[in-house]
């Protein structure tokens, strides 16, 4: 059976890497940018199962274990500041928040 090279994993990594690195940049949306942020993390985890496939040990894989952890308890609180902040000021445009004033 023919396996798949590492290169197609990381070639894949790198372009979902730098689609949401784009996206955090160049979007005003706070939603968007979690939904970038949340598709760099998910290419980040792509390559550390790839290496840890290639290498044969499970590290790479606990390491994902906890990054999906962290980025779950992160999605978390950040829409629970954006539903705060959108009761707030009706508005959740990244532009005005640039102050932490009401």
């Amino acid at each position: 059976m023919n396996t798949i090279p590492m290169t197609y994993y990381l070639v894949l990594s790198a372009v979902l890497f730098t689609l949401g690195a784009i996206g955090v940049i160049i979007r005003r949306n706070p939603l968007v940018m979690f939904m970038s942020l949340e598709l760099m993390f998910n290419a980040a985890n792509l390559t550390f199962v790839a290496f840890s496939n290639a290498f044969g040990n499970a590290n790479g894989q606990i390491f994902v274990f906890f990054v999906m952890v962290v980025a779950a308890a992160e999605v978390a609180v950040g829409l629970a500041l954006i539903v705060a902040i959108f009761r707030s000021r009706r508005s959740i445009d990244i532009d005005l928040m640039n102050t932490l004033k009401n």
